[in-house]
């Protein structure tokens, strides 16, 4: 597919409702695939019928340069420096084209820290290629010992001049296989207590240094990787925030992440692992297995994603105003990771004995899963993934309902001094 368009879409800070309108219709008219805006009459599925991802993924650029990706971004960083108000008319404009943003880690989880900790030239430099899809990121920080326990973390990065040099092991690092570059957090100071002698990082993974190992999940992929870093460097302009000062920077990241998983961040993954809600509903309208009992517990379903999505609006309005990323943002996580696991096994169930037993000729059962077989085996990783469920109800509970903090006889002790596996 030729990627052709008109560039940035011509709109400024204070334009009006009805000038965003015009404008995002023409660019629509002038650049989307007449294929894809037809398509679009008939919902996502007409639309996943009319283009496939690699399709998709070849126009991209030229979405990525309209600055309608991100359009309350400032124009330096990629975006068209409108004002909240009128990136919702975007958003509505563009809601019936099914535009997913790519990059989601990169938008989501990159661009947080960098907007509330990193300096301008870092912010030029790396918010535009996101924008675009040009650079892919990840985020390295679960370890093999530091999981729920994150500040624990082990891998160190120690200063040589201008440079750190970095050493330790990262895992369940979502897509570092396709990425460029990752967030990473190492230690710096093994004598401060954990988490005062962490640094946040900007790292180059193509570069010496750097082994990325897929791992293979329980339905046959392999989007989760373990990153082994020995002796990659690291120049100290990428360092993201004062040295020591990377848990705090990574806060923003976390937020972030949890807003994504649990469908409020820019282009999330609310639907990782299955089809969604409405699609559900109107399965179960034409299907003749469905009795009172189901109905009544997709009534049940829709009427708690309907209350998700209000509740990630209003995080959304918060992200808008400039506010930073939250401990409230936990309440989406805790609740979209355990309904999503309840859809996609109503998903199987609508699908009958089909989800036991299938027949392909595609070679590998990764390839040949019907696809909510394949969606309810991935929405296993909802309530690990983006902090474990249990993680986060104690933010929730320390941070949004203000209870006593979980006993750590050992916050204060230097991290040299703290019992390890």
């Amino acid at each position: 597919m030729t990627n052709t368009g008109m560039g940035r879409v011509p709109l400024h800070a204070d334009a009006q409702p009805d000038e965003v309108v015009a404008a995002v219709r023409e660019w629509v008219a002038e650049n989307l695939p007449p294929a894809w805006r037809d398509a679009a009459r008939g919902g996502t599925s007409a639309i996943r019928a009319a283009r496939t991802r690699e399709d998709y993924e070849a126009w991209y650029p030229v979405f990525g340069q309209s600055g309608l990706v991100a359009p309350n971004w400032p124009i330096a960083y990629g975006g068209l420096g409108l004002s909240i108000d009128a990136a919702r008319v975007v958003e509505t404009e563009l809601h019936q084209y099914n535009l997913g943003r790519l990059n989601p880690l990169g938008l989501n989880l990159c661009a947080p820290a960098l907007f509330e900790h990193g300096n301008e030239e870092q912010r030029c430099r790396f918010l535009p290629p996101i924008v675009r899809n040009e650079e892919v990121w990840c985020q390295l920080f679960s370890e093999p010992d530091a999981g729920s326990d994150l500040a624990s973390l082990s891998t160190r990065a120690e200063r040589d001049g201008e440079d750190w040099i970095v050493t330790g092991r990262k895992l369940w690092t979502t897509w570092a296989h396709r990425s460029d570059f990752g967030v990473l957090l190492a230690r710096t100071d093994p004598e401060m207590p954990k988490r005062a002698g962490i640094t946040y990082f900007l790292l180059d993974l193509r570069q010496p240094g750097v082994e990325i190992r897929p791992l293979r999940d329980i339905g046959g992929g392999s989007e989760f990787n373990e990153v082994v870093l020995d002796g990659a460097r690291i120049v100290d302009s990428q360092r993201v925030g004062a040295i020591g000062d990377g848990w705090k920077v990574a806060n923003a990241t976390l937020s972030g992440e949890r807003q994504m998983v649990s469908g409020s961040g820019s282009g999330g993954v609310d639907r990782i692992g299955g089809s969604g809600v409405p699609s559900l509903v109107a399965q179960l309208a034409q299907n003749p297995r469905g009795d009172d009992v189901m109905r009544q517990e997709m009534a049940a379903l829709y009427a708690e994603d309907r209350i998700r999505q209000w509740t990630n609006q209003r995080v959304r309005a918060g992200l808008k105003t400039g506010r930073p990323p939250g401990p409230e943002s936990s309440i989406g996580k805790v609740h979209q990771g355990s309904l999503n696991q309840r859809v996609q096994i109503m998903a199987t169930r609508l699908l009958g004995v089909h989800a036991m037993a299938w027949h392909s000729d595609e070679p590998g059962y990764a390839t040949s899963l019907p696809y909510e077989v394949s969606g309810m085996l991935r929405s296993r990783a909802n309530t690990i993934e983006g902090g474990t469920t249990e993680v986060n109800k104690n933010i929730i509970g320390e941070r949004v309902l203000g209870l006593p903090r979980e006993p750590d006889p050992y916050r204060e002790v230097p991290w040299r001094e703290v019992p390890r596996s």
